[in-house]
């Protein structure tokens, strides 16, 4: 086992024996005797500071023993109120409605009274209603059957600290269809149906706006019956063309498997960087829309890469390690442009892949192939292309107005017009994380063609200075390095 999935393993091991509660009945509460302040998930002194810290910035601390009192509670909320359920295994037979906004500087907190030690089961969780705002739900367990929705026309609800892992074959655990909302430091995890843990979508043909994922963990999803079993999903066919500005960043990716596709864009102008995706059988799709910018991630140990469809996309920075599966594909499409929103593959058009480090058996990266429009104007550049495996790097089925340049090629047939690369040894040696990168001495150090002023950083966020490398990381650059995000990372006892 490497590093990095020793790490790993290390970690998840803490969180994946959750149980579930029992049956109880309607809006019954019971204090859970299988957690205990030294559960190894949520130790109890992180369940007390973060309480603390909370508490801290409330208005009023409204303690409650059960749903009924829950109920009551926050149909009396105002801003500034923060809930607390208390823990024990609690169980509902009917949504618990937030009716109730609070504001930017004081919103309404809903919230377990300790970290994961509330646990909400039933056939119903939380719902909002209509035009609600400025609402965060905080530190539950939540093993219901029904999925939590944000509905379209609520904005600013907060999801933070939760462990979600929703019984039967509830499609979509998490949906989103509200402005500026926030999905962080949750553990989704253990399904096994067709659906997402996290669907983001919008009211009518649209997208919700602004909406943010980040230092979640996504652990097991082992969904076997074909498409439809993303771990995110951003968008739909439907809304392809729809601009939603929405990031999804720093969230851990761990053995999602229910799909082709981990992580799947269908809406315009969103930002993806700074994930790791471990040992996941699927990869970063853009499958349908526009302008979507796939920054910095990790993708290691799996069979999976990133895969683009679409215009204007960027693919920068990303270090692809170990997969069975091209590094990057380039899509062709059975369409140019996708004027009517189908569920037709558009072919990627002006596509920039840059400044990424791609490790494995090869072909690193594959141009078409099988459809009838090949790419067009799409850029490979400064990229380090390591075979491990001696074939084709770089396998060109279909395209045209292909640019390379300034690419390092090694071990295996370039498959690039001469001029678009050097065959050069790159010198790669593991960091201590697990991840290649440059050593001393190293032809990709100070290597690089072309300014590509979209490209500031790199993989770590360090300032590119000067004359760039080549690859993901720039050697030497000041600033802290990051290594592959681990369970301690991310979740509900993430920093």
């Amino acid at each position: 086992m490497n590093p990095i999935s020793r790490r790993v393993a290390l970690g998840a091991a803490l969180v994946l024996a959750l149980p579930l509660g029992s049956w109880r009945p309607a809006d019954a509460t019971v204090a859970d005797p299988r957690r205990s302040p030294a559960d190894p998930t949520i130790p109890a002194d992180q369940t007390e500071a973060t309480r603390t810290d909370r508490v801290a910035q409330a208005a009023r601390i409204v303690p409650v023993a059960s749903v009924a009192a829950l109920r009551t509670a926050l149909g009396r909320a105002q801003p500034g109120d923060r809930i607390e359920l208390a823990d024990g295994v609690h169980t509902t037979t009917s949504p618990i409605l937030v009716p109730r906004s609070g504001t930017a500087a004081a919103p309404v907190t809903v919230a377990a009274a300790h970290l994961g030690r509330a646990e909400i089961t039933g056939t119903a969780g939380f719902a909002f209603g209509s035009g609600v705002s400025h609402v965060v739900v905080e530190g539950f367990r939540f093993t219901h059957t029904a999925g939590i929705e944000v509905p379209a026309g609520s904005a600013f609800v907060r999801l933070t600290r939760n462990v979600v892992r929703l019984a039967g074959s509830t499609q979509y655990w998490v949906t989103v269809a509200g402005d500026d909302c926030e999905l962080d430091h949750n553990l989704f995890q253990h399904k096994s149906t067709l659906g997402n843990f996290v669907e983001v979508v919008g009211p009518g043909s649209g997208m919700a706006q602004r909406v943010l994922v980040h230092h979640n963990h996504f652990l097991d999803h082992s969904y076997r019956g074909g498409n439809g079993g993303e771990a995110i999903r951003f968008g739909l066919s439907g809304r392809q063309h729809a601009s939603a500005r929405g990031r999804i960043e720093n969230n851990l990716f761990e053995r999602c498997d229910g799909d082709l596709e981990v992580v799947s864009v269908k809406s315009s102008d969103n930002v993806v960087r700074y994930n790791t995706l471990l040992n996941c059988q699927g990869t970063i799709t853009l499958r349908h829309g526009n302008r979507t910018r796939v920054e910095g991630n990790l993708l290691l140990g799996g069979a999976g890469g990133i895969r683009v469809y679409g215009d204007d996309h960027v693919v920068v920075d990303n270090v692809v390690q170990n997969s069975g599966y091209p590094a990057l594909s380039v899509g062709g499409g059975e369409i140019v442009d996708d004027t009517g929103s189908t569920t037709d593959h558009e072919r990627a058009d002006r596509l920039l892949a840059a400044f990424n480090t791609f490790v494995g058996a090869g072909p690193l990266v594959v141009f078409g192939g099988g459809k009838k429009y090949g790419p067009r104007t799409v850029t490979l550049a400064n990229t380090i292309l390591l075979g491990t495996g001696g074939g084709a790097l770089v396998q060109v089925k279909q395209g045209s107005e292909l640019t390379f340049a300034g690419n390092i090629a090694w071990s295996g047939t370039p498959g690039m017009p001469a001029g678009g690369y050097r065959q050069v040894d790159p010198r790669l040696v593991r960091d201590a994380t697990g991840l290649y990168r440059p050593a001393a001495g190293s032809p990709a150090i100070d290597g690089a063609v072309g300014a590509y002023p979209q490209v500031g950083l790199d993989l770590d966020g360090q300032v590119r200075g000067g004359r760039k490398d080549v690859g993901a990381d720039e050697t030497g650059a000041p600033g802290a390095t990051r290594g592959p995000l681990t369970p301690a990372d991310v979740g509900p006892t993430g920093p």
